[in-house]
């Protein structure tokens, strides 16, 4: 199967090797791992920090394209100049593939899902990261592109994987997930003293995005209202020197820290180590630094955006899954009324569970009804421990910034609600693990062509 990658991720040549930013390579060696031959559309240049990683394979084409960017009058004429060329590479790449695979939001994005509609019998999928709450303001380019990819006139043969299963959407889309760590690293919660000090993190891009600087002013405001608490950067950015001179300024030297882009093994630790994940994004797709927090204990205080209500357990999520039948309701486990291990009829249903322990079975596809039924199965009992810890809060959810700092305050006053709350955050994140992301990957390129063997 010949597959074709096309992204606004850039891919570098470093080190006599080609890199691209950590998170993503570690998603496109899964990809590529069941493909005879692959082949990416990006940008080969990027003038900014970016912590990378190496491909696990290099036998890869790579059809470079400029970088569109429209944020000053002499890159947006650059970048309209360059567009007719890159429709023709786009083109010509997309006759020889066998199997398409957008990464969506972005600009060279866009203009490949207006250059797919030119092919309907190419198989395609497309990830589309950001945030698809129809009601969650937005460029006028993500919107497009959401709009393209929905319409099923105008796009066909495709999978749309996003995160939520948000209503009044078309065939084209699929709620989908993602996963940082895999099953044999699940390990029971680390004991911590609810009862402080406290140690937070804060791990993402120190830009506007994810309010590095708004985290800073909720430690600063807990300090100074006397809670033992002590917060670590892990990430870097343009923000990254503003808040360096606002530590030293406010003399928290000894209690915040800014440690840059690590490797992945120092993030889990402190993850691990950790009581807090503050995450205090204006959009997300699927929050990783959340999912990730939440595999180790770790609770999350997040901004109300995308999934991340429904991701901590919180009724007023936009997430919305569709309707269970009154069995589903009754029998979260979907195991029905009566376990009997002894009739085969309970042991096939116990068989399912052993095998597809996510509880989605073989195909992930929420556009068929049982799919539907068996992703319910999931979000009204996540960890299969019963209802009481679908029933528990996994995390913070910030709905208003500027009483963050009240309610968190709040909740530090409950320390055996935090225990809980621990544990059951650990018990929704470990049943999204590497080992069942890859399995759905397979099933989707399974569609396009026999899988082959994966690459050693």
């Amino acid at each position: 199967m010949k597959l074709l990658i096309i992204s606004d991720a850039p891919i570098l040549f470093k080190n006599k090797e080609n890199v691209a930013y950590a998170p993503y390579v570690k998603e496109m060696n899964i990809w590529m791992k069941y493909a005879t031959s692959t082949t990416y559309v990006c940008p080969t240049r990027y003038d900014r920090s970016l912590l990378t990683k190496a491909f696990d394979r290099q036998d890869f084409e790579i059809k470079s394209v400029r970088r569109l960017e429209f944020h000053s009058l002499f890159s947006a004429i650059f970048s309209f100049l360059s567009i007719p060329y890159q429709l023709i590479v786009l083109c010509f790449a997309f006759a020889k593939a066998d199997h398409i695979h957008l990464r969506c939001p972005g600009n060279l994005a866009l203009l490949a899902s207006m250059a797919q509609i030119l092919f309907p019998s190419k198989r395609k999928t497309v990830k589309y990261a950001g945030n698809f709450d129809p009601q969650a303001p937005q460029p006028i380019a993500y919107r497009w592109q959401k709009k393209l990819l929905s319409n099923t006139f105008l796009t066909k043969n495709i999978k749309v994987l996003v995160y939520g299963d948000w209503p009044n959407q078309t065939k084209n889309i699929q709620a989908f997930f993602t996963a940082s760590y895999s099953r044999n690293q699940i390990q029971p919660v680390a004991n911590r003293n609810w009862n402080g000090p406290y140690k937070a993190v804060f791990v993402g891009t120190m830009g506007a995005n994810k309010r590095p600087l708004e985290v800073f002013e909720l430690i600063k405001e807990l300090r100074a209202n006397g809670m033992a608490i002590s917060l670590d950067y892990y990430g870097d950015g343009p923000l990254k020197a503003v808040i360096e001179n606002r530590v030293k300024a406010a003399g928290l030297e000894d209690h915040i820290s800014l440690h840059g882009n690590v490797d992945n093994s120092i993030v889990t630790q402190a993850y691990k180590k950790a009581h807090f994940s503050f995450l205090l994004s204006k959009s997300e797709g699927w929050p990783k630094a959340v999912a990730e927090a939440m595999f180790w204990g770790c609770i999350p205080v997040a901004s109300k955006v995308s999934c991340v209500p429904w991701m901590l357990g919180i009724a007023t999520s936009n997430f919305q899954l569709p309707t269970s039948n009154a069995d589903k309701q009754t029998y979260p486990l979907g195991l029905g009324k009566a376990l009997d291990a002894s009739s085969s009829d309970s042991r096939e249903r116990l068989q399912n569970k052993e095998t597809y322990p996510l509880g989605l079975g073989k195909g992930f596809d929420v556009s068929s009804s049982d799919s539907r039924e068996r992703l319910q199965n999931k979000e009204t009992n996540p960890s299969g421990l019963g209802k009481v810890l679908d029933a528990t809060q996994r995390g913070v959810l910030i709905n208003d910034i500027s009483q963050a700092g009240t309610l968190v305050e709040e909740y530090l006053k409950q320390p055996e609600f935090l225990q809980q709350m621990s544990q059951a955050a650990a018990a929704w994140s470990q049943q999204y693990t590497l080992d069942d992301f890859e399995r759905e990957i397979v099933l989707l390129l399974k569609e396009t062509d026999p899988i082959k063997a994966p690459k050693k």
